[in-house]
């Protein structure tokens, strides 16, 4: 008799135990819930800050493993940390830090395959889940950009687009535009035999401006990264640039964190242009980056 009410006190704390994990795992994957971080004026802070709240989430998960908002929520923090706070820190290390530049891209595939596999998840749940089709594809994409000889990837470059293209059908406005600025980079950088095309590319530059109503620096930031570079217009480069530098983060505070980052970025594509414009050199540049503080990076 003792065994059988123990039992069946049991039962009940079970239950009230999983009801507090699923209300716990709502609450923190409620819509907006992301903007804790975007919304951050201090890059090292959320750095700092993601792998603990991805490692936290992922036990939740383990804990409620079929939670559609804790597997778009976990995977999409994956491919965000590993865009922010590992590619684009790698790619702005030294020509003389390669092995630390290739170790770091390596890691940053790592973490945006791991993020796909779990926004996968998250489809299998719900096929039309916007943020789910989104990052999916930014993170796939994303690992093939790191690392272009993964065939097994490549195969699956179509297969990526047409979760953003069914994305845009259903959302076409989504997160400010950034659809078309995901657009904008595919059109622009992938072989025309491969789905690549300059025109569709220009298309969505516009639309992704006018959606984000000129508060986010990310269009002009990958306008003259994917365009303006390869077509060697070092003019365009510039103004896009001076563009995005222009932008004030805290006007549109939801994605304050967003445009701190790519503002960042825009900042070291213009110290750098010498190493991708072949008709620059060192001496064409008026930045002068010697007044910049610690803040300003």
């Amino acid at each position: 008799m003792v065994i059988m009410a123990l039992f069946c006190l049991f039962i009940p704390a079970c239950s009230i135990n999983k009801m507090a994990m699923k209300s716990v795992s709502n609450a923190l994957t409620k819509e907006g819930s992301s903007a804790v971080f975007t919304s951050d004026s201090d890059p090292k802070l959320v750095g700092d800050a993601l792998p603990f709240a991805i490692k936290m989430y992922e036990s939740l998960l383990a804990a409620n493993p079929g939670h559609q908002g804790l597997l778009r929520t976990t995977g999409s923090l994956y491919v965000m940390y590993a865009n922010a706070f590992v590619q684009k820190p790698a790619e702005q290390l030294p020509r003389t830090s390669f092995k630390e530049r290739q170790a770091e891209m390596e890691r940053a595939k790592k973490l945006y395959l791991r993020g796909v596999e779990l926004l996968y998840r998250s489809l299998e749940l719900n096929k039309n889940d916007v943020t789910s089709l989104y990052w999916t594809a930014v993170g796939g994409v994303s690992a093939y950009s790191l690392d272009p000889l993964d065939i097994d990837l490549g195969i699956r470059i179509e297969e990526f687009l047409a979760l953003v293209i069914r994305a845009y059908e259903l959302d076409p406005d989504f997160n400010s535009g950034a659809l078309d600025d995901f657009l904008l980079l595919f059109y622009a950088s992938v072989p025309e035999i491969s789905g690549g095309d300059k025109a569709k590319a220009e298309i969505h530059y516009r639309r992704a401006l006018e959606k984000s109503k000129g508060l986010l620096a990310s269009p002009y930031v990958s306008y003259a990264q994917a365009v303006s570079i390869p077509g060697q217009d070092y003019d365009t480069f510039k103004e896009c640039l001076e563009a995005a530098l222009a932008i004030d983060p805290d006007a549109d505070p939801a994605n304050r964190l967003v445009n701190i980052i790519n503002q960042r970025k825009a900042r070291y594509l213009l110290d750098s242009a010498s190493q991708f414009f072949i008709n620059i050199g060192a001496d064409d540049f008026d930045w002068d980056y010697e007044d910049w503080d610690d803040e300003d990076w």
